[in-house]
């Protein structure tokens, strides 16, 4: 399995976006002709959870923590090609092996956070950021902003359970971070 990975991460790694917009989660206005999702949740009070959440996100805990396996792991850095995998729990169906690459990271004393893009062979077409941010007042946010449309054939024919799965995958996102971020 770890060849495996290694050789589908190498391919991955030759490969470019699938998409156009590469860093356009980095601004204000997503893309037309895609999907856009904007989500938010209040995490807290004060540079130690922004401290907390933040280090949580970078290190691909938003994913981790949501059921994803990152591979390789480490930290999220500008321009790193990960694979994530998913397997439903008891299944022996295959692992879902997903290739990514973070498009841009920041680390500044109110913000914190990354975003990656789709690259071939991911069932979707795009770019997803994980932002932890602190306000003017000391309260801390993390924030999902994703752009997206279906792009495999599998997605595309299950549509309607692929959007319950997006769903769900973001409220997870935004549960795992704000449960790190209380402890």
């Amino acid at each position: 399995m770890a060849t495996d990975l290694h050789q589908r991460l190498l391919a991955a790694r030759a490969t470019t976006p699938s998409y156009a917009e590469v860093g356009a989660t980095r601004g204000g206005r997503l893309p037309d002709g895609y999907a856009h999702l904007r989500r938010r949740v209040h995490l807290g009070h004060g540079p130690e959870v922004l401290e907390r959440a933040g280090r949580y996100v970078l290190g691909w805990g938003t994913q981790s923590g949501t059921g994803f396996a990152v591979f390789p792991g480490g930290p999220a850095r500008d321009g790193e090609t990960v694979l994530l995998r998913l397997s439903l729990p008891g299944s022996r169906w295959p692992r879902l092996v997903i290739p990514c690459r973070v498009v841009w990271t920041v680390d500044e004393p109110d913000r914190i956070g990354f975003a990656y893009g789709t690259l071939p062979g991911h069932p979707e077409c795009g770019e997803e950021a994980f932002l932890v941010s602190m306000d003017a007042e000391g309260e801390v946010w993390f924030e999902v902003t994703a752009f997206s449309r279906l792009s495999a054939w599998y997605a595309r024919l299950g549509r309607p359970v692929t959007l319950l799965c997006q769903h769900l995958a973001i409220e997870r996102y935004l549960a795992a971070v704000a449960a790190h971020a209380g402890r």
